[in-house]
């Protein structure tokens, strides 16, 4: 039989029964749809914190103080180690490849202006910091490149924090209160919107030094430093680390490349973005059960067709072909509505509710189609057995 004849056949089959037919094809489209649908908001998830973090700069290195592992907890709690200084910040800035290094500290304190308290994140940064996180100045400057012992009393605002205390009036050159102190406003940020939650725009940026002293701190929370982006991060990691051991005696300290990290995190969302789409392939499995089903019937009501069709010289690998192929056909047709019902209901979601991000990986959409051809194949293997199988005088007997 001519692979032609055998696929009208299994049109003509199908066709013969439309509501039988569309409620098996029903069911593998819903699986496929559910499974494009929670894909395209996982890899939508994806590529948004992705973006988040990236925005920051994919070349730059983080020193907390504290070793992660055996001896040591995680960065930024209380231990023993040595806390990281303003002379391993300035040591770094002389290392090789290395560009723009700033320390840090952070926390939340009330800020006072114009009679008006609101209480923000308060960062004590060096001057290189805008350069490090790709952070820009709307107005004004940013921190002034002073003496870490004798940095002035200056302070760069959020937008967010400008409004909230001086409104539409300009913010430059006034007095703003952090803790006991009073600081000059020299410079508001551009906006950059939350990341991970934290508004970044209602901030205020003050020395390193300064914020020290209100945080009431001996150390630095955090070194960060960006290098050269034609040097490869774990060359640059490694000068830091032999540099910093020389400096403390022992490795008391944790490093952290951004590329490291996105990586460690691209790979989380991708096992989370599959997590998702298998629990949407459980309903493949229900259409899977329905191809059975269906096919298990269209054996018993063919019984003579195919009674017919041995007595004619047909093979038995004829049969198994025909209904194989039926099977698929339902599935992969079925898989086909699938995919397009899921992407629509993406991009339907994407347009109600801008704020969840929704991105389509057409790679899941090829591979949920060809899963759906599988399942028709596997779900038609039995009955498709059966049929074969029939002896020809008892099948035109049973006619």
């Amino acid at each position: 039989m001519r692979w032609q004849d055998s696929l009208h056949l299994a049109l003509r089959a199908i066709t013969a029964h439309r509501l039988r037919s569309f409620l098996t094809l029903l069911g593998i489209g819903v699986g496929i749809a559910a499974v494009i649908l929670l894909t395209s908001i996982g890899e939508g998830l994806h590529r948004f914190v992705l973006a988040e973090f990236g925005q920051f700069g994919t070349n730059v290195i983080n020193l907390h103080p504290g070793r992660q592992g055996a001896r040591g907890g995680p960065p930024g709690l209380p231990s023993t180690a040595r806390d990281l200084t303003l002379d391993d910040a300035a040591a770094l800035a002389r290392l090789p490849k290395v560009r723009h290094v700033s320390g840090s500290v952070s926390g939340n304190a009330e800020v006072r202006a114009q009679g008006r308290v609101r209480r923000s994140a308060v960062l004590g940064v060096g001057p290189q910091m805008q350069e490090v996180f790709s952070m820009r100045v709307g107005v004004g400057q940013f921190l002034p490149p002073d003496e870490a012992a004798s940095a002035r009393a200056f302070v760069v605002l959020g937008p967010k924090l400008a409004r909230e205390l001086f409104g539409s009036a300009n913010a430059l050159g006034e007095r703003v209160e952090i803790g006991a102190e009073r600081f000059r406003v020299v410079g508001i940020m551009e906006e950059k919107g939350q990341f991970l939650g934290i508004d970044l725009d209602d901030a205020a940026y003050i020395p390193v030094v300064r914020g020290m002293a209100l945080y009431q701190r001996d150390g630095l929370m955090e070194i960060a430093l960006t290098y050269d982006p034609e040097a490869p991060a774990a060359r640059v990691a490694e000068a830091v680390k032999k540099l910093m051991i020389a400096r403390h005696g022992r490795e008391d300290f944790s490093v952290l490349t951004q590329e490291d990290m996105l990586a460690t995190l691209s790979n989380i969302l991708d096992l989370l973005t599959a997590a998702v789409g298998a629990l949407g392939a459980i309903s493949l499995l229900v259409g899977g059960v329905g191809i059975v089903t269906i096919m298990s019937i269209a054996v018993t009501e063919r019984t003579g067709e195919i009674g017919v069709l041995v007595a004619l010289g047909a093979r038995r690998r004829t049969i198994l072909a025909l209904f194989l192929g039926e099977a698929v056909v339902l599935a992969g047709i079925g898989g086909l509505l699938g995919l397009l019902a899921g992407a629509g209901l993406a991009q339907l979601v994407g347009l109600l509710v801008p704020a969840m991000p929704v991105a389509t990986p057409w790679q899941y959409a090829l591979a949920a189609e060809v899963v759906a051809v599988v399942v028709g194949l596997a779900a038609g293997v039995l009955p498709a057995r059966r049929a074969a199988r029939l002896d020809a005088v008892e099948a035109l007997r049973a006619e």
